[in-house]
């Protein structure tokens, strides 16, 4: 029993996802109660309902005690995980013992990210927010709905199965001439011949990228571009397998995959909704809720609407990325992304920068601005106090009128910024205002929503007309490039992605190792075997209770090492059973000498969970520990290792170390 709710502090609900068996608790909770009519209140009522009482009491204990709580347990052992960014309260259950609190946490920070990818500063404004998570519009509203469903339903999929997921780091393709290859060709031909073409809509390709299910085969960025960020990328590869799902059955054979290729074109249309579709995540789920009278099932808040339509691979999605520039840093710059299937399976990702994507700079660095500003006059710091470590008050008014008459060359509305621009002004730069004074905060925050609303404007998804974007022909001629380049490979490049390494060349080597999953931190890249366990005469197992109770035992050994590195260890050996686990965390310089051991944060409780998705902790780590290295690059490197229980332990602490030096190499594979 799981569900996953995104509520106002007024206990309006935003958004919701619920598995079917807290879908049929909730039913049979509140079906009792009949509204009239006998008819049976809209399933989002019944979560309204059942949620009220707990956002009421978390909001009312914020207001008055300034704290509140973030988990509890009830009586039937259902966990709640609770988790306030600005006006929105997340709130994840579980209640069938399959999530701890860590989980459901991890989850929350998750659907926060994946929020953030898809409307980036808009998130900054609760006001707009609301807009974005609950249109008015039924129809509209099932889309966004129905979408960040299957979203969180994908990401809890590849973290159950695929280990990149489990570890949060992107899976390389180990195969050095053709990666270099494909580079080279992304690079040469591909994003040459789009860039330089007229029909490219004044799009720019910054990264193209090859997927093949979610490892990732080449990455190309343009000389101009920004570093695509680890936690980004990860991201992105939800996305990828949200729009074209892989099968993770290592049974599968080429073969097979090849007779379930599509034919050559490019989507098929989803079949003719029933009167029993639901809105939920797949059209076999049983409906949400089901009415008598065919009138109710058009009301707004039923959800009850047409299945949503397959993907058009040439339709491209707004995404929103962290990017550091030339001229600046932008935590939520606006992308095109393009996902063009190659075969089941294998997807080729292209990233555009789209025009007038400067005004996400300017609108980040005013609201960067106003946001100090306001927090310094709320802590009683007023005049030329208010500014101080900061340009002062006059460059902020000039940025801010060079601003807006950038946007009057643009066309773009902006009589409401100018108005409460003025207001501003009136109070902060005339001698009947106020002054820089604490009487300026409402001011603050009203520019601050101002410039949010102006960038969704901009760059909102609804904003994406089709003549912004790449021609379809251009769009074609890229992927029959690509599907011809990698036409020999890909039957090849299907089986190295479910064994990728596999244990057999390391049995002879290191007797007793059962698995290992090593871990680039720097850049945010994962090197590690298929979880098939393999004998001695490499026959490989595949399924079965073997392989499923080793994965059990890595994925419970991997929540186990992230509490030990929480709480500021950097090394852990356990003895479970019949087997023996190590883990590592260390640092070493460019060419790989190991640097001095250092005390690591203890971080407390309340933080969000180590990874990279829902909160880059590595990143922060390395700048941590490089405070003491300022003259030299310094790497992060894990290494989680599971031996039999029957090799000494001297002998798995040697093979650790010897692993760790022969696994260094494949990862010097170029991200560029």
């Amino acid at each position: 029993m799981k569900c996953l709710l995104v509520a106002t502090e007024s206990a309006e609900v935003l958004f919701y996802w619920t598995d079917p068996e807290f879908e049929h608790n909730v039913q049979e909770q509140y079906g009792a109660s009949q509204e009239e009519e006998g008819r049976p209140p809209a399933f989002e009522d019944s979560i309204n309902t059942l949620f009220a009482p707990i956002i009421i009491s978390c909001s009312t204990m914020a207001d008055r005690l300034g704290d509140s709580y973030t988990s509890f347990t009830t009586e039937n052992n259902h966990v709640y995980v609770l988790n306030q960014f600005d006006e929105c309260l997340y709130i994840a259950v579980n209640g069938d013992g399959e999530e701890n609190e860590e989980d459901l946490k991890r989850k929350i920070y998750v659907m926060k990210k994946l929020i953030d990818i898809m409307f980036g500063m808009v998130t900054l404004s609760s006001s707009l927010l609301r807009k974005e998570l609950r249109p008015q519009d039924t129809e509209q509203r099932n889309r966004v709905w129905k979408k960040l469903q299957r979203l969180l339903e994908t990401y809890s999929r590849l973290r159950e199965q695929d280990q990149s997921f489990l570890v949060e780091a992107v899976e390389r393709l180990i195969h050095p001439t053709l990666c270099e290859q494909c580079i080279e060709f992304l690079e040469r031909r591909l994003v040459q011949q789009i860039n330089s073409s007229v029909e490219r809509a004044g799009e720019e390709v910054l990264h193209a990228f090859i997927l093949v299910h979610t490892k990732l085969l080449a990455f190309y960025s343009s000389r101009n571009a920004s570093t695509l960020i680890p936690s980004d990328l990860l991201a992105l590869i939800i996305m990828v397998q949200d729009h074209y799902p892989s099968s993770f059955d290592l049974e599968t054979t080429p073969e097979e995959l090849e007779s379930t290729s599509a034919p050559d074109i490019f989507f098929t249309p989803e079949h003719s909704p029933s009167d029993q579709d639901s809105g939920r995540l797949s059209s076999d789920s049983p409906p949400v809720f089901q009415f008598v009278d065919p009138d109710v099932q058009m009301a707004e808040d039923s959800l009850q609407t047409l299945e949503v339509p397959a993907p058009d691979p040439m339709t491209p999605s707004r995404v929103f990325l962290e990017s550091t520039l030339k001229e600046g840093f932008c935590p939520m710059m606006p992308h095109s992304m393009y996902c063009l299937p190659l075969w089941p399976s294998i997807t080729l990702v292209l990233l555009t920068k789209i025009p007038n994507s400067q005004v996400a700079m300017h609108v980040y660095g005013l609201l960067d601005a106003f946001v100090k500003l306001e927090k310094r006059l709320s802590e009683g710091l007023e005049g030329a106090a208010a500014s101080r470590g900061q340009p002062p008050i006059q460059e902020l008014r000039n940025k801010v009128d060079k601003f807006i008459r950038l946007l009057a060359t643009l066309d773009f509305q902006t009589s409401h910024l100018q108005s409460v621009w003025s207001e501003f002004k009136n109070k902060a730069f005339t001698r009947s205002g106020p002054g820089i004074t604490r009487a300026l905060v409402p001011s603050c925050r009203s520019m601050k929503a101002q410039l949010c609303a102006v960038y969704r404007q901009c760059f909102s998804a609804e904003c994406m007309g089709s003549h912004q974007r790449l021609a379809p022909t251009l769009q074609e001629r890229a992927l029959s490039m690509v599907q011809e380049k990698l036409m020999d490979w890909k039957d090849f490049l299907l089986v190295k992605s479910k064994r990728n390494i596999t244990m057999v060349s390391y049995l002879e080597e290191f007797p007793g190792l059962v698995h290992f999953i090593y871990t680039d931190r720097t850049a945010g890249q994962m090197i590690a075997p298929s979880l098939n366990v393999t004998d001695r005469s490499a026959s490989e197992l595949g399924k079965g209770p073997l392989a499923h109770f080793i994965k059990n035992k890595v994925w419970s050994f991997v929540a186990t090492t992230r509490r030990y590195l929480q709480k500021g260890y950097t090394t852990v050996t356990l003895r479970d059973g019949d087997y023996y686990f190590c883990y590592f965390l260390w640092f070493e310089n460019e060419t790989g000498y190991k640097l001095e051991v250092t005390d690591i944060p203890n971080l407390p409780d309340d933080l969000a969970p180590i990874g990279m998705l829902a909160w880059d902790y590595y990143r922060k780590l390395l700048r941590f520990y490089s405070k003491n290295h300022q003259n030299e690059v310094v790497k992060c490197y894990e290494l989680l290792t599971m031996h039999l229980g029957v090799i000494p332990t001297e002998y798995i602490l040697q093979h650790c170390s010897q692993l760790a030096r022969k696994l260094w190499e494949p990862s010097r594979i170029p991200l560029l």
